[in-house]
């Protein structure tokens, strides 16, 4: 069962759901506004789980495992660094943090996408804002860890269901 492609990233996807599930729960039932970093490590997450289920769906040999597979890796590892970012961030000496921006609404309203993007990426005094922790860790190291298993998983998927036969 473990070399079955479309099992694989069938678990994939869910656990991209999972997460996206936790996200909407915190904001919808626990009432915790999502930054414009958090907004964008969403975007990845789906955008990971979207191409584990195409690839679920598809069930694609040879090349197609790897395709899939490098897809899923760069959206993960695009959420990944937008994570660190926002651990960085929150990790900075109070001196040292950016003061306050506006929303993202506003911000997509008002600019084009080219600077919206980078000035969420810059991060501002919001997104350095820790507002939950488990056993410690917040939500944005959290998100971390789980965008770095995604990467090792989507890595995972490929090796494990790789042939000696299958050819690049």
């Amino acid at each position: 069962m473990l070399r079955n492609f479309r099992v694989l990233s069938l678990i994939g996807f869910l656990g991209c759901a999972g997460a996206m599930a936790f996200a909407l729960w915190l904001e919808h039932a626990q009432g915790l506004e999502p930054c414009p970093m958090c907004v964008f490590q969403r975007i990845a997450m789906i955008a990971t789980g979207v191409i584990f289920l195409l690839a679920a769906v598809h069930g694609p040999t040879g090349v197609g495992r790897r395709v899939y597979g490098a897809l899923a890796l760069i959206s993960a590892g695009a959420g990944a660094g937008i994570a660190g970012r926002h651990v960085w961030l929150q990790n900075l000496p109070e001196d040292q943090i950016p003061a306050c921006g506006p929303t993202l609404d506003f911000l997509v309203d008002a600019l084009p996408l080219w600077e919206v993007l980078t000035t969420v990426l810059r991060g501002d005094g919001n997104c350095a804002v820790i507002d939950w922790t488990w056993m410690g860790f917040s939500l944005p190291q959290l998100t971390l860890a789980g965008f770095l298993a995604l990467m090792a998983w989507s890595l995972l998927t490929i090796a494990l269901t790789l042939r000696p036969d299958d050819s690049f």
